[in-house]
């Protein structure tokens, strides 16, 4: 009885070590530089119910362009554009500093290591492989 009750003992204090996972591999990058960039229209109506039921509505539509943040950050071997995955509330990213990101999947997840240390979601829109500096000395 008591070997039962410290086997169950053994597998309850090393069932959560054997579960754990590794905490995700970031590397370094540094952000180069933030854009604004077109990436849609908002149109806003004028009709209303009751404007259309009595015909007093006019098909005027109020068309606005939206702006998105595209940032270009550098990593050791490429060059990344990358833009906000949440438009309505992106999170305004300091040029200049140091970031850490990772890629799961088809999504990057970027932290600022001087920020809040919060992970956010962004999408890659293209990727450029750096040219090493000591590769380009002997191009030329």
């Amino acid at each position: 009885m008591k070997t039962g009750i410290g086997f169950a003992g053994l597998i309850l204090l090393f069932a959560p070590i054997t579960l754990a996972k590794d905490p995700p591999d970031y590397g370094k990058g540094l952000l180069l530089s933030m854009d604004s960039a077109s990436c849609g229209y908002a149109e806003k109506d004028a009709k209303t119910i009751t404007g259309q039921i009595i015909g007093t509505d006019s098909a005027h539509k109020n068309t606005k362009e939206l702006l998105c943040q595209e940032y270009v950050m550098q990593a050791e071997h490429i060059t990344y554009r990358i833009r906000p995955k949440d438009d309505k509330h992106p999170a305004l990213l300091p040029i200049g500093e140091a970031v850490q990101y990772r890629i799961h999947k088809d999504k990057m997840y970027l932290r600022v290591a001087e920020g809040d240390g919060k992970e956010r979601e962004y999408l890659v829109l293209s990727m450029k492989l750096r040219e090493d500096p000591k590769q380009a000395r002997l191009n030329q």
